[in-house]
């Protein structure tokens, strides 16, 4: 092998392997993400036997720390992060960087180190994609912890009304805009009404079903169920554009979604619900199961009230998703700042 390749080689393999480790980390440690820190490791492994199987002495040996021209280049930014998502970030586009070139020096001496490189940079891109969209998530949420489902006919109070009191009671939480029985044309216009009164209140606005609607109406978010449009057909509609959660009804039905990559994950119903009284009741039990499952936001959704709610922290969920109990109140900030106060008595941890 050529010398000057080697040092190459020897470079960029060391590169990508210290991004690896980075993006690992940061899912074992940040996102307390099992299998994703899992996988990063399989790769980062994979990568050590795809790239020294037969050449480590002549790596070890053409390496030159000293004599590098590069070792005292720098930029402005390099040492620079925001937070610790900018670090990981940074940490995916030099793993990706970083396996293309050896890719392509390892076409000088082995093809088969080139693709098994090749195949390794593909699940790089993956890896980076998932990471990114679990670090989204967790911002997104972050300390939020209600989740308040708004179908107009059924607010004591303007809808406007509504968002402002909850808002000025709990702070910076979520609301879907759920309206089943309204036309296209009338559905936009009241989304538009919607997104603005949650943007004047600093909330973040979903909307129910509909990515259409949600993009048009320049909506946070879409919140699809079992028989609506797959996550990752919103995706190719939206591209990144749009958070995406999905309802779930039961345990296999969440490890199914989550295999599909959302923002968050619903389970519910945790109690009987007069909006769904057909559904079979999944309870807190379900919650605790899928909370063991996933780190992703966990959103407990169905029949719960400032009485129940503590119930629903308890079993793992980050959030709880209310429609009648706000809604229908004449004093909806009153019962949000119950709600959320429930968290504070739970048995769960606080962070």
């Amino acid at each position: 092998m050529n010398p000057k390749v080697a040092r190459i080689i020897d470079a960029n393999f060391n590169r990508a392997r210290e991004a690896l480790r980075v993006m690992e980390d940061h899912a074992r440690f940040m996102l307390d993400h099992e299998s994703l820190a899992k996988r990063l490791k399989v790769v980062r492994h994979e990568l050590t036997s795809a790239v020294t199987s037969g050449i480590t002495d002549a790596l070890m040996i053409a390496r030159d720390t000293p004599g590098d021209v590069g070792t005292s280049n720098e930029t402005e930014s390099e040492y620079r992060r925001g937070d610790a998502e900018s670090v990981v970030q940074a940490a995916g586009k030099r793993l990706s960087e970083a396996l293309r070139v050896i890719e392509e020096y390892a076409k000088t001496f082995d093809e088969t180190t080139a693709r098994r490189v090749e195949q390794l940079r593909y699940s790089g891109y993956e890896l980076e994609k998932e990471l990114g969209l679990h670090m989204r998530a967790r911002e997104a949420f972050g300390d939020v912890h209600l989740y308040v489902l708004i179908t107009e006919s059924l607010c004591k109070q303007p809808l406007s009304a509504v968002i402002k009191s909850v808002s000025e009671s709990v702070g910076r939480c979520y609301f879907q805009l759920r309206e089943k029985g309204l036309g296209d044309a009338e559905l936009l216009d009241r989304a538009g009404v919607f997104v603005q009164c949650c943007r004047d209140a600093g909330a973040i606005s979903i909307i129910n079903d509909r990515c259409d609607i949600a993009i048009a109406s320049g909506a946070d978010g879409v919140h699809v169920g079992q028989d609506d449009l797959s996550i990752d057909t919103v995706r190719q509609i939206a591209g990144a554009e749009l958070l995406v959660g999905i309802s779930t009804h039961s345990v296999e039905q969440a490890r199914v979604a989550m295999a599909q990559r959302p923002d968050y994950v619903a389970v519910g119903p945790m109690f009987a619900t007069p909006l769904k009284p057909d559904s079979d009741v999944a309870g807190p039990q379900c919650m605790r199961q899928v909370a063991e499952l996933t780190s992703l936001p966990k959103v407990g959704i169905g029949g719960i009230n400032a009485d129940n709610a503590g119930d629903v922290f308890d079993a793992g969920a980050d959030c709880v998703a209310v429609c009648t109990a706000i809604v229908a109140s004449d004093k909806p900030g009153e019962v949000s700042r119950a709600i959320v106060d429930a968290l504070q008595r739970s048995t769960r941890p606080v962070a």
